[in-house]
């Protein structure tokens, strides 16, 4: 700060074209005080009851000078918790962050006190992750209310919250969450290391930290777990992973993730183990469709027609007499048309946009069948692998495997079924060659550990789930005390 500029006067300055910006001044026992915040962003009636009526107060006492600093310092004349600014320079970072500056010209003091409000949502029902039985409850974007429904649900000390400010210019709260004793304290450093080499102008979603965080840029799959249920994030703690959570966003990231992890979802602890066990096979079964069935389609109907049934050839062959394009084309048309629709779906305002979706995929289906630019037994086989996709419990996992359908697409109709095997195997190669913090992606699979696959495929018994899976945790396997 320049020598010839007051406290007040170097404030100024720093917090100039600001008319958001209120300055409340008081003269209280020879000492120039003046309150600055940010209206917008700060509780106005609890800093005009508790510090504002208090110095109007005291500017009628008589008092000394040294008298009001040692109170202030002490804590016993405001009955707000307070800090001391260390610099002018953190003072104006803290206010733009929704703090009440208290600043003494002639002491060259200035105390923080904490009464930021933010305007946010309430707390509602999940809207990506919906269950029919079980939690309702979904985080929102502010910070402190999803660290209180955690907390609700995992009420022991042993839970650890861990805080990073990333970004210049956002200033953006992250907290890292686990219980210790269950967790690997490796991810915790990696995760601390990783946060702190964080450098950016800013990160609006935790989408922007997922990305900066992720270990390796050449694969499509999900290194990251995302969820917007407290619920799941509490149950993945007990497991012995971490959750990242950071303001401004209503999901949660969770590490260390599995293949398995993300085919997995949150009704299935609530439903009985046979009704999970059986949903789990079909949304495998259909994970796979939605990824090959196009592929095996296109290569088997091109290169190896031998293999469908006489009766089912002749039906397809009939369908595809006037079709002026390849099987490849064909398929390559309706996927790219499919994908198109459903951005649309995504983009087109709520009230009609789901509406407007499912009409255009009939109608446009109907019409490209009618005027012979593709066939129906091609509109049936991408009509059933986009809802296929939809089975997959987790967005990115889903994304991943529509990207990988067309290079999938393209190989099969030039090279035929050999081609979608070797591809085939060369992804699963890469899924068990990959690995994210520390956990083997395909495990329990590779490497092969049988007593974690009791909630793999299928998903026992509570009673018979005694230990947790090794996958994320070796300490304190035992989750259940022997009778």
């Amino acid at each position: 700060m320049a020598t010839n500029l007051t406290l007040m006067e170097y404030m100024k300055e720093q917090l100039t074209d600001n008319e958001d910006i209120v300055y409340q001044s008081f003269l209280i026992h020879g000492h120039t005080c003046v309150l600055i915040y940010i209206e917008s962003i700060i509780n106005v009636p609890v800093m005009q009851e508790r510090i504002a009526a208090i110095l109007i107060q005291e500017s009628t006492l008589q008092a000394n000078k040294e008298n009001l600093v040692e109170r202030l310092d002490q804590g016993t004349l405001i009955p707000l918790p307070s800090v001391l600014a260390q610099t002018t320079e953190d003072a104006v970072n803290q206010l733009v962050q929704g703090k009440v500056l208290l600043c003494l010209n002639e002491a060259h003091r200035i105390y923080l006190f904490d009464l930021v409000k933010y305007e946010k949502r309430a707390v509602s029902e999940s809207k990506n992750e919906l269950v029919v039985i079980g939690p309702q409850e979904a985080f929102i974007e502010d910070i402190n209310t999803n660290l209180s429904l955690l907390r609700h649900k995992i009420k022991h000390p042993d839970l650890k919250t861990i805080r990073y400010e990333v970004g210049t210019y956002t200033k953006t709260i992250i907290y890292i969450v686990y219980i210790e004793g269950l967790c690997k304290p490796a991810i915790v450093r990696e995760l601390d290391q990783q946060l702190n080499k964080i450098s950016i102008d800013g990160v609006l979603g935790i989408s922007y930290t997922a990305e900066l965080m992720k270990k390796g840029t050449r694969t499509p799959f999900p290194q990251f777990q995302y969820t917007e249920r407290p619920d799941s994030v509490a149950a993945s703690l007990l497991e012995g992973r971490v959750g990242i959570m950071q303001d401004g966003t209503p999901s949660a990231l969770l590490v260390p993730v599995t293949l398995f992890s993300l085919m997995q979802s949150s009704e299935d602890y609530y439903q009985s183990y046979m009704s999970a066990s059986w949903i789990r096979i079909v949304r495998m079964f259909f994970a796979a469709i939605s990824m090959l069935l196009p592929s095996l389609y296109v290569a088997i109907t091109t290169f190896q027609p031998e293999m469908i049934p006489t009766e089912l050839l002749v039906t397809i062959s009939a369908a595809r007499e006037n079709i002026p394009f390849s099987a490849l084309t064909e398929a390559l048309i309706m996927e790219l048309t499919f994908e198109g629709l459903r951005e649309a779906g995504t983009r087109i305002p709520k009230p009609v946009g789901q509406t407007i979706s499912i009409i255009g995929a009939i109608v446009i289906g109907q019409a490209a069948v009618q005027a012979g630019i593709v066939s129906a037994p091609m509109v049936i086989v991408v009509s059933v692998t986009g809802i296929a996709s939809y089975i997959i419990p987790h967005f990115e996992l889903g994304l991943a495997f529509r990207l990988l359908r067309f290079p999938l697409l393209i190989i099969g109709g030039t090279t035929g079924l050999i081609g979608v095997f070797i591809t085939t195997f060369i992804v699963f190669g890469h899924l068990a060659n990959l690995s994210a913090f520390g956990a083997p992606y395909m495990q329990p699979l590779a490497p092969l550990v049988f007593k974690d696959w009791k909630d793999i495929f299928v998903r026992v018994p509570a009673p018979v789930m005694k230990t947790r899976t090794t996958a994320y945790t070796t300490r304190n396997p035992r989750r259940q005390k022997s009778k």
